[in-house]
């Protein structure tokens, strides 16, 4: 065999998964990404390891509890590590890439018509129902990832100390997420019991495909292995993918330029947002409506219900508030422009940083698999996320709700309480539809925004 023809063969996949089969299986899988992280996650499980067999089910939960350990929406992290296993650097860019595109689309489109069209009551009664229905949606999103996390008073205590110190007295998410990963990771390094287990999620399955059964084996393939010449040139390529246009933008335009604000903001999510979507959203819609006025509080759940019923990941709202930010802040450029910039922006830098978690660190994801102190570290953040989503479901509920809320200030803590006066009943009506509908009846997401949004419009036209 000639070098050129050995060559090939050797960059073939062994597995027999051509790349353009592959391209159309990500498609699918982005196409069919709805219902947050685990939605998304199990669409994935049905087709990449149930249907297509590319792998087998404790590779599929070693490549998962990774994800998990990662800055970041973990579902499209988990794409990206399963396109790199199979087709190397170029399938994880692909898969990674695909699973973003569709939402990126929808969310510039709806965008576009929400800062056009927002004052027609047609499109006002769309949003006033995606709110009432993401209200109760957030809701259970604290009792799903609760009963996960909260296995023992020590997580519960956790929980109620992180609602306590974000709602009450302001403390920054990423201190707080870092104090409750330092205590998880003493008390793991101690061997205390509530840090034992860990925070690797329950099985998938019962085991529909071992790894051995699967198309890429059991063995890990040689471009998976530790590489420190290639991690060393993969993490400085994608380091100056998303470092350089921040810096351009910060020196080039100075710091208080809208973009530069956008770009360096985001940036830091993309470094500190452990603990899924809604732990994050709490972070933004903390900085984006309170610090930087990017957006207000109602516009921020009308993003949070365009990204809920739209594919791709749950953080897509960021680039609803990229673009809203720099639609109001232009720096001389016309607003629809700024507005499709700033979102471009947000998505780049939300982003790109997920690639390079997963081609930097995927290689040594044994190592961190088997090391008890950080699976505790997990474990804690996660039981502090859950104080978190609450903050944020209750953040929600006020302003859906209310129509005006007192602040109090007790004990050196500040919050607000709502005029019981001022509460919408029609908003109150549709909000308790939508939670009989998901907790009674158990419709799924998309069936309930669906709905709400029609109802909506109809109370829009009534009016």
């Amino acid at each position: 065999m000639s070098n050129v023809a050995a060559g090939r063969a050797k960059d073939s996949p062994s597995h027999g998964v051509s790349f353009g089969e592959a391209m159309k299986v990500w498609a699918r899988v982005a196409a069919l990404s709805f219902g947050g992280p685990a939605g998304q996650i199990a669409v994935m499980h049905r087709i990449i390891v149930e249907e297509k067999k590319w792998i087998g089910e404790q590779r599929f939960l070693q490549a998962l509890n990774y994800c998990t350990l990662l800055p970041g929406p973990e579902a499209q992290q988990l794409a990206t590590y399963i396109g790199w296993l199979m087709h190397r650097t170029a399938g994880g860019l692909v898969a990674g890439t695909l699973f973003v595109l569709p939402g990126f689309a929808c969310i510039m489109a709806l965008s576009w018509i929400y800062v056009l069209l927002g004052k027609i009551s047609l499109v006002q009664g769309l949003f006033f129902g995606l709110k009432a229905a993401v209200l109760v949606i957030v809701v259970e999103a604290v009792l799903r990832v609760g009963k996960r996390a909260l296995r023992n008073n020590v997580m519960r205590s956790l929980a109620a100390a992180a609602f306590v110190a974000i709602f009450f007295y302001g403390v920054p998410f990423p201190l707080i997420i870092a104090t409750a990963g330092l205590i998880g990771f003493v008390g793991a390094k101690l061997g205390w019991a509530p840090f034992r287990s860990g925070g690797s999620h329950g099985a998938a399955g019962p085991g529909q495909i071992s790894d051995a059964q699967s198309l890429l084996g059991e063995e890990t393939p040689p471009h998976a292995r530790p590489n420190l010449r290639w991690t060393l040139a993969i993490g400085t390529l994608f380091l100056v993918l998303w470092l350089v246009p921040v810096a351009l933008l910060w020196f080039g335009r100075g710091p208080e330029d809208a973009f530069a604000q956008i770009a360096v903001f985001f940036s830091k999510m993309a470094v500190v947002t452990f603990g899924g979507a809604y732990a994050v959203l709490a972070y933004v819609a903390q900085q984006a409506v309170d610090n930087y006025g990017w957006v207000t509080a109602g516009e921020m759940l009308d993003g949070l219900g365009m990204a809920e019923s739209t594919p791709g990941p749950l953080i897509m709202v960021a680039q609803f508030v990229g673009f809203l930010g720099a639609w109001r802040d232009p720096g001389g450029l016309h607003p629809l422009m700024a507005g499709t910039l700033g979102g471009l922006l947000t998505t780049w830098v939300t982003f790109t940083p997920c690639f390079l978690w997963i081609f930097v660190g995927a290689p040594f994801v044994e190592a961190l698999r088997a090391n008890r102190a950080l699976a505790g570290a997990l474990s804690a953040i996660t039981a502090a996320v859950v104080g978190v989503i609450l903050n944020l479901a209750v953040w929600f509920g006020l302003q859906v709700l209310f129509a005006e809320l007192r602040p109090v200030s007790v004990l050196g803590a500040t919050f607000d309480l709502p005029v019981l006066a001022s509460a919408s009943l029609p908003a109150v009506a549709l909000a308790a539809c939508c939670a009989i509908a998901i907790f009674r009846f158990k419709f799924g997401m998309v069936p309930v925004l669906l709905a709400s949004s029609i109802a909506g419009i109809l109370y829009a036209l009534m009016l």
